[in-house]
């Protein structure tokens, strides 16, 4: 099938838009239906719906509130401080694990 090009309105703002006889081809292989909206207007929707990416796939972690055992500050840490270990907050974990430094 010879597809060409043709002009389509997006549906969001009534504005023209080219659609290419190789997109065409992509969609029909696909088996897509033809697009009302802009790529534009497309690519908006997609980052609004699940906010540009695989981060928005995975669920927000829980912190916990921590003290850190080497310099005192509040930090929050993604687990639940047992208390029977030591717990760093980002500076000085850092520091630990660069220079061997130890924590007891």
């Amino acid at each position: 099938m010879a597809f060409q090009d043709k002009t389509l309105t997006c549906l969001d703002f009534q504005q023209p838009f080219a659609y290419t006889a190789e997109e065409q081809s992509y969609h029909a292989e696909r088996g897509y239906t033809e697009p009302r909206r802009c790529p534009s207007c497309r690519a908006a929707r997609r980052e609004s719906r699940d906010g540009g990416g695989y981060a928005s796939y995975q669920p927000k972690r829980e912190m916990f509130p921590a003290v850190c055992a080497r310099c005192g500050k509040e930090t929050e840490v993604p687990f639940r401080p047992s208390g029977d270990r030591p717990v760093y907050c980002g500076d000085c974990y850092q520091q630990r694990s660069d220079r061997g430094f130890s924590g007891r």
